[in-house]
């Protein structure tokens, strides 16, 4: 199914693109096209903004995110311009050869990076495990590929990310407290419907099941009451805190309730992406390249 409803996005898009007068020999055509996602997201709002204040000659398309990454993936197999929406992590990091536009006017804000955050007690009641969060950390090419294995793969979540862990285990053996055993606890973990923290829990619950006698119970939630719920207690762990930017307010709110175990991957941003052989640097450059 996900496969059929990218194909419909992705076959939709290259209509539009073709309606508007793609370009060819690496040029724009006129009204040259930003290749967006869902037009409620917020990377889309910031889009907006940065056309506006840039006073980029160019309209912002709308579509989807696998939509998105099919048309910067045809461009790039013909070496063609494209400038898209993105944001990492994601998987067409791990996928293409990209770069981010720099952005002088601040529009799309901040890098960022994500942090684990812990209820207080956890460490007390369990230093073991929360050894093992303060070791997780998964570099671009590592998210980006369990990332792109899930948006690829019509089989259960928890499946591929069992996948991913049977064929990485270099990578997540160095994890593992020696002797790490849960003796069967049960462990409640909150996540955000973002496709890097459902990569990152997801694999986190193969883990710990399959290597560390736990029981996880995953709750997707908002991130307020998950903030909230590590913070009274009633959560354990939480892998997807954007900070310092995005979750400054929770954290204000409840950074005094839980503990912050560091960071798991460094580099969260959004902006307009494009291939490494496009040879501008700026989005302040982008109208010189408007016919």
């Amino acid at each position: 199914m996900k496969k059929l409803l990218a194909l419909v996005a992705t076959l939709t898009l290259v209509f539009s693109l073709a309606a508007c007068g793609g370009g060819d020999d690496g040029e724009f055509a006129e009204n040259p096209e930003i290749v967006g996602i869902e037009s409620g997201a917020g990377i889309m709002a910031a889009t907006n903004t940065a056309i506006e204040e840039y006073g980029l000659e160019m309209e912002l398309l709308t579509s989807s995110g696998p939509a998105m990454v099919a048309a910067l993936g045809d461009a790039i197999e013909n070496e063609e311009w494209i400038v898209v929406t993105g944001w990492s992590p994601h998987y067409k990091f791990a996928k293409y050869d990209l770069k981010y536009l720099e952005d002088p006017e601040g529009v799309y804000g901040d890098i960022e990076n994500l942090h684990t955050i812990a209820r207080s007690g956890l460490r007390s009641d369990d230093p073991d495990l929360v050894t093992f969060l303060e070791n997780f950390y998964m570099s671009t090419d590592e998210l980006g590929g369990l990332m792109g294995d899930i948006a690829d793969s019509d089989d259960d979540t928890l499946a591929v990310a069992r996948a991913w862990a049977a064929d990485n285990e270099d990578v997540w053996s160095e994890w593992m407290p020696e002797g790490f055993d849960g003796d069967g606890a049960t462990l409640e973990v909150p996540y955000v419907n973002w496709a890097e923290g459902v990569a990152m829990t997801h694999l986190v619950q193969a883990l710990l099941i399959d290597e560390a006698n736990y029981s996880v119970e995953l709750t997707m939630a908002d991130a307020g009451p998950i903030f909230s719920g590590v913070s009274d207690g009633t959560k354990d762990f939480f892998l997807d805190a954007w900070l310092p930017v995005t979750h400054e307010s929770y954290e204000e709110t409840y950074g005094d309730d839980y503990e912050d175990l560091g960071f798991n991957f460094e580099g969260a941003r959004i902006g307009l992406v494009v291939p490494t052989y496009v040879d501008i640097d700026s989005i302040a450059e982008l109208n010189d390249y408007v016919n």
